[in-house]
């Protein structure tokens, strides 16, 4: 019995790290490639590539409605652990229920261009374990 415990133990916690690995890859699956959040929220270097340093740190946006559109914002917040909006909104639960409701905290949407997303509370985790996992 114990023998068995022991190997069950052993077996959770080698499964833990691989679970943590797929589920950043796939939020970072789902934030670059199918959200495209790094178009909005990474600035670019000097030669149109993404800054690979600064992932997620907000930019100033390159594009501006033609038409004035009420609450544009011009700018992306950073988007990290380390950011203003990750510590004002506070933290990753925060960040997981605005992926999943689209509303935030104040229970407003985000202003443009940003999108109200509406996602599956696995999809809202991965990203967010995506986010945190970045400096």
């Amino acid at each position: 019995m114990i023998r068995s415990a022991i190997l069950l133990a052993l077996f959770c916690s080698a499964a833990h790290p691989q679970d943590q690995a797929a589920k950043l890859a796939y939020g970072k699956y789902l934030a670059v490639e199918v959200s495209k959040c790094v178009n909005c929220h990474t600035p670019v270097t000097d030669s149109g590539a993404l800054d690979e340093t600064k992932l997620m740190k907000g930019k100033v946006m390159e594009v501006q409605p033609i038409d004035t559109i009420e609450h544009w914002h011009k700018t992306s917040p950073d988007i990290t652990p380390s950011g203003k909006l990750w510590k004002k909104w506070g933290g990753a639960q925060s960040m997981v229920q605005y992926l999943m409701t689209g509303l935030t905290p104040a229970g407003k949407p985000a202003g443009p261009p940003m999108p109200a997303y509406q996602l599956k509370k696995a999809d809202a985790e991965a990203i967010v374990a995506y986010l945190n996992s970045l400096p």
